[in-house]
């Protein structure tokens, strides 16, 4: 059967000398497989490996059967073009932090068209957003957190048996409430403090999770 519908793209694989095979998380089926061949052929013309970096956005036209592991696509093109994702170094570095968050944490095609709502949402919102970038990843891990199903609506569930001091608590609190873009004031040690508490929290409720190794670069630089 063909579908239309929208997409994410979470990583891509090389299959033999000029295919690929990208992982695509869809509106429509969750995350699912494609094999695309000859897209690295010197005759494929054009960039067309552009459309399958992690987190482009893209509208489909897909072939699906429901008893296949690997999928085909019929037609595909970029639906939404960042402006600043791909040039602001922050944003870049935020952004390979939450795609690997994604593609260690989003398993399942249950509830696809609500989670790849607010993927779409968030990542659009991270590329149009001017100000409070640094505190864009604690809040986006604690709302995906919600949407697999072990969800942080307090403290207490974050922190578990950790104590937390007075001021890391405070502004936590203020984060479970926060939207993307709310102005929140937290120090260098703060941020590290409660991005090392969410991880931690993912851990427990995850067991696939393992190292996140881009954490390192991203304290770096939003220190």
């Amino acid at each position: 059967m063909i579908h239309k519908t929208r997409g994410i793209v979470f990583r891509f694989t090389r299959f033999r000398e000029t295919s690929i095979i990208v992982t695509i998380f869809t509106e429509l089926f969750g995350l699912q497989s494609y094999i695309v061949n000859g897209v690295r052929s010197s005759k494929a013309g054009g960039n067309k490996m552009a459309l399958y970096q992690p987190l482009t956005l893209l509208d489909l036209v897909v072939y699906h059967r429901e008893s296949a592991n690997i999928h085909r696509i019929k037609e595909i093109k970029c639906c939404y073009h960042y402006g600043t994702l791909t040039k602001d170094v922050k944003k870049t570095t935020l952004a390979i932090f939450i795609n690997e968050i994604v593609t260690k944490t989003v398993k399942e095609e249950s509830h696809a068209q609500e989670l790849f709502e607010f993927l779409f949402h968030s990542f659009v919102l991270l590329d149009q957003q001017e100000e409070g970038v640094e505190n864009f990843h604690l809040i986006f891990l604690t709302k995906l957190s919600r949407l697999l199903g072990f969800g942080a609506h307090k403290v207490e569930e974050i922190s578990g048996s950790r104590i937390l001091n007075p001021q890391e608590e405070a502004a936590l609190e203020t984060l479970l409430k926060s939207e993307y873009g709310d102005p929140i004031i937290l120090t260098q040690s703060q941020r590290r403090a409660i991005l090392n508490h969410l991880l931690l929290f993912y851990a427990e409720h995850v067991e696939t999770l393992g190292e996140i190794k881009s954490t390192s670069v991203l304290r770096e630089l939003l220190s």
